[in-house]
């Protein structure tokens, strides 16, 4: 049975409401998440403030519509990166998913820096958001879970290392219980779980200094240095990156 089509006013209401998040990312783009205002988005898409509020009743009902658009991009990006190549080439998947979250962020500073900058005061993101966090990582971990399938892959990847301060999975417990009510805790050993969370900090975390200027002098090849990493990670993760 085919999706009902909606109605005119429908594709209306969504007009007007994707008009109103592209006008608040430009404000973000010029004045950061903190100065965001819903009169002043009002103003940029010639409405008034009262009718804004009826799309969203509060200024943190924006920036969550702003946050589940971006995290929905970024994970795309991201998705579309790993499908770039067959599943058993996890190297190759590893390097297009990180290039293409590299390539989103770059093209969308603004909307990085509210994902991942300096959180915005007196606002807390609610559960809505959860989901489409985890897309991107999602994409990193499945790729890590398929490497270990792989006959490439180096297995003592997955040993705890003897000078490791307390058991490993004493300290990535919540993400064994993520990985486990998704079906996936098996595929996981916990090594490999707190060594696919940090690669996943330090993509990120190399992209926001790359974003945010903090290579400035030390980094003369941004892309080349981004691929070194990548590189690096994968060899942590028991398998070669693939350029």
């Amino acid at each position: 049975m085919s999706a009902k089509a909606p109605t005119a006013r429908e594709l209306a209401r969504e007009s007007v409401r994707a008009n109103i998040l592209r006008a608040a990312r430009a404000r973000l783009a010029d004045e950061g998440p903190a100065q965001l205002s819903l009169r002043a988005v009002a103003r940029d898409v010639g409405m008034v403030s009262s009718a804004v509020y009826r799309y969203f009743p509060s200024r943190d009902d924006l920036l969550t519509a702003l946050l589940v658009e971006a995290y929905d991009e970024l994970g795309a990006a991201a998705e579309q990166g790993d499908a770039s190549h067959p599943r058993e080439q996890v190297g190759a998947r590893w390097v297009a998913a990180g290039r293409a979250i590299r390539a989103w962020s770059l093209a969308h500073p603004s909307d990085f820096a509210l994902l991942f900058g300096s959180p915005v005061p007196g606002y807390s993101a609610p559960r809505d958001t959860v989901t489409p966090a985890t897309r991107a990582i999602l994409v990193l971990i499945g790729i890590v879970i398929d490497a270990t399938g792989t006959s490439g892959w180096r297995s003592e990847a997955a040993v705890t290392p003897a000078t490791a301060p307390a058991p490993v999975a004493s300290v990535v417990g919540d993400a064994l219980d993520f990985l486990e009510a998704r079906g996936q805790k098996d595929a996981a050993p916990p090594e490999m779980v707190l060594r696919t969370l940090s690669a996943w900090t330090t993509v990120f975390g190399t992209v926001s200094f790359e974003l945010f200027g903090h290579y400035t002098y030390s980094v003369s090849d941004l892309a080349g240095y981004f691929d070194q990493v990548l590189a690096r990670l994968a060899d942590e993760l028991g398998f070669d990156a693939q350029f």
